[in-house]
C-alpha cells in the first residue's frame, strides 16, 4: 500500500512539474510576442526634424535669428504641438529640443528670436508672436492641429510665452487670440517685469517692478490653462518662485480657475528636465479633453 501511494504521489509531482514547465514556456512565448509587437510599434513611429525654417523675413539679422525647428512624428494626425522658447536673459541662447520630449508622441517646435540690445524687448515678443502665427498656419502639414498648440519656454522663454498669453496685444497683432492656445506652461519664467527690461530702464536686478511689461500686470479671470513650474524657492534665481507664487495668488483672487503652480524641491533655476514630465503629462491631459 505504501509503495502504491508513493507511485501515485510521484506521478502527481511529474504531472505538476510538466504543467509548470508548460506554463513557463507559454509565458515566455507570450512575452516574446509582446516584445516583438512593441518593437514593431516603435519602428512604425519614426520622427523627423526640419531645421532653420524662416518664419519672418527681413534684413540679414532677422533672417539669421527668426528661424525655427520642427520635430514631429511621421505617422500621426491631430498630434499636440509644443512651441518652445529657449532662455538666455533675452540676450543670448539658441533653439533646442529638450531631450526628454523626444519620441513622446508630440510635435516640438523650437524657436529662435532676436536679442537685446540689437532690438528692444517688445520686438523680441513680437518675433515670438510671428513664430506662433507661422506654426498655427502651417502645423497641419506636420500632423498637428491648431487647437492643440501649447506654449512653453525656460526662464526668458517662459517670460515670452507668459506675455504672449496674458497681454493679448501681441497675438492680436498677428490675427490670433490667446484663447486659441491650448495652454501656457512657463518654466521658471518671470512674472514681474523682466530683468533686461529693468536694466534698460536703469533698474538693478534685485529691484522688482510690475508694469505693462510684467505678466503680473495682466492678471485676468479667463486664460488658457496657465501652468507655472519653478525650482525650489531656496535654490531658484532671484526669487523666481515667489514671483510665480504671487501670480498664482492674484489669478485665484480674480477668479481664474485655470492656474497651477508647481515647485520642484531640490532643483534650482536649471530645472527643465525635472519639469519636462509634468509639462508632457499636462499637455496630454489637456489634449485628451479637446
Amino acid at each position: 500500500m505504501t509503495s502504491l501511494l508513493l507511485r501515485i504521489l510521484n506521478l502527481q509531482n511529474l504531472i505538476s512539474m510538466k504543467h509548470l514547465v508548460l506554463s513557463i514556456a507559454a509565458f515566455a512565448l507570450s512575452f516574446q510576442l509582446f516584445y516583438a509587437q512593441s518593437k514593431n510599434l516603435e519602428q512604425k513611429t519614426s520622427y523627423t526634424i526640419e531645421e532653420n525654417i524662416i518664419y519672418q523675413k527681413g534684413d540679414d539679422y532677422i533672417n539669421e535669428r527668426c528661424v525655427l525647428d520642427i520635430y514631429f512624428p511621421d505617422s500621426k494626425e491631430g498630434t499636440p504641438t509644443l512651441i518652445y522658447f529657449h532662455g538666455g536673459g533675452l540676450k543670448g541662447g539658441n533653439k533646442y529640443i529638450p531631450e526628454y520630449l523626444k519620441e513622446k508622441g508630440i510635435i516640438v517646435v523650437s524657436v529662435n528670436y532676436r536679442f537685446y540690445p540689437q532690438v528692444g524687448v517688445k520686438k523680441i515678443i513680437e518675433d515670438a508672436a510671428v513664430a506662433v502665427k507661422w506654426v498655427y498656419d502651417n502645423i497641419k502639414s506636420y500632423g498637428g492641429t491648431p487647437d492643440k498648440i501649447f506654449l512653453s519656454g525656460h526662464s526668458a522663454g517662459g517670460y515670452i510665452i507668459s506675455m504672449l498669453g496674458l497681454d493679448d496685444t501681441y497675438l492680436k497683432a498677428v490675427d490670433l487670440n490667446p484663447d486659441q492656445m491650448a495652454g501656457l506652461i512657463p518654466l521658471s519664467g518671470h512674472a514681474i517685469t523682466h530683468m533686461t527690461v529693468r536694466e534698460d530702464m536703469g533698474i538693478g536686478a534685485t529691484q522688482p517692478l510690475i508694469d505693462e511689461m510684467a505678466p503680473l500686470y495682466h492678471v485676468k479671470e479667463n486664460t488658457p490653462p496657465y501652468i507655472m513650474i519653478t525650482g525650489d524657492r531656496e535654490l531658484e534665481l532671484l526669487g523666481r518662485y515667489e514671483e510665480n507664487a504671487y501670480m498664482n495668488r492674484m489669478m485665484k483672487l480674480v477668479g481664474n480657475k485655470n492656474t497651477e503652480l508647481y515647485e520642484l524641491q531640490g532643483y534650482g533655476h536649471d530645472m527643465v528636465y525635472p519639469a519636462a514630465p509634468i509639462l508632457l503629462r499636462r499637455i496630454k491631459e489637456i489634449s485628451s479633453e479637446k
